[in-house]
């Protein structure tokens, strides 16, 4: 058998318990060079890894691309290589009116719209974070101060609109704060691999044609981009502060 798992060529053992994981290769290169001694482990497909430190604890930074389900390749590999707390770091619009661009979104749970995990659980199957990560993202955000809001998250498959009318009006009557596209994906294997998962997000525009204001989708402007910077910081003092599972 070989060393390295198949899909994204991590290793099966040796690596951190301690994961963050975005969806951009170069994100997540981004985040590493934050770290003490980063070194990258692996970069197969759009799935890179790094492993280095963060405030003396030692953690595995890892990219997913775009969608639930390629995504879930990642989360289910870092599982098998022995990761046991996983945070996603990413970005979202947001549906809420207050919620600025370059905001945190920090996920208590997600409507259930990714395109894969319907093909693993029936629909009734929550996708939720470990409370844990929610009060240590929310404590993080605090200390960074860093404005930030808890609640809902729509993690949706499809990025542009087709022929079918998106129910969009409907998640925002319902208080969803922000639309994103991996989220519950993690949430829902979390549960089923018995891992501590969370999420915290930048706004990088309003997805929601209700609310005024809008900037229309740009995501490289620089208030997006002091986001990241604090999301980084936010996600890592997070996940060094949660205790991994006995």
């Amino acid at each position: 058998m070989s060393e390295l798992l198949p899909v994204t060529r991590i290793p099966r053992v040796g690596l951190p318990p301690r994961a963050v994981v975005v969806g951009d290769p170069f994100r997540a290169e981004r985040v590493a060079q934050r770290l003490d001694d980063p070194v990258e482990v692996a970069f197969a497909r759009e799935y890179r890894t790094f492993r280095g430190s963060w405030q003396g604890t030692e953690v595995v930074v890892s990219s997913h691309g775009v969608g639930g389900p390629g995504a879930i390749c990642l989360f289910q590999e870092l599982a098998d290589a022995g990761v046991e707390t996983i945070l996603r770091l990413g970005t979202a619009g947001a549906m809420q009116p207050g919620i600025a661009d370059g905001d945190l979104v920090i996920a208590e749970g997600c409507v259930r719209d990714d395109g894969v995990t319907q093909q693993l659980v029936p629909p009734e199957y929550p996708a939720v974070c470990s409370p844990e990560t929610v009060l240590a993202l929310a404590a993080a955000a605090r200390e960074r101060d860093a404005r930030h809001q808890r609640g809902l998250v729509w993690t949706r498959a499809a990025f542009y609109p087709g022929l079918l009318p998106v129910p969009m009006p409907e998640y925002v009557r319902a208080g969803v704060l922000a639309i994103e596209m991996e989220l519950s994906a993690l949430l829902v294997l979390g549960a089923l691999r018995g891992l501590t998962v969370g999420g915290v997000l930048v706004i990088d525009g309003v997805a929601a044609d209700e609310l005024v204001g809008t900037t229309g989708y740009d995501p490289h402007r620089d208030v997006v981009d002091a986001g990241v910077e604090r999301g980084i910081e936010v996600a890592l003092d997070a996940l060094v502060r949660l205790v991994p599972t006995e």
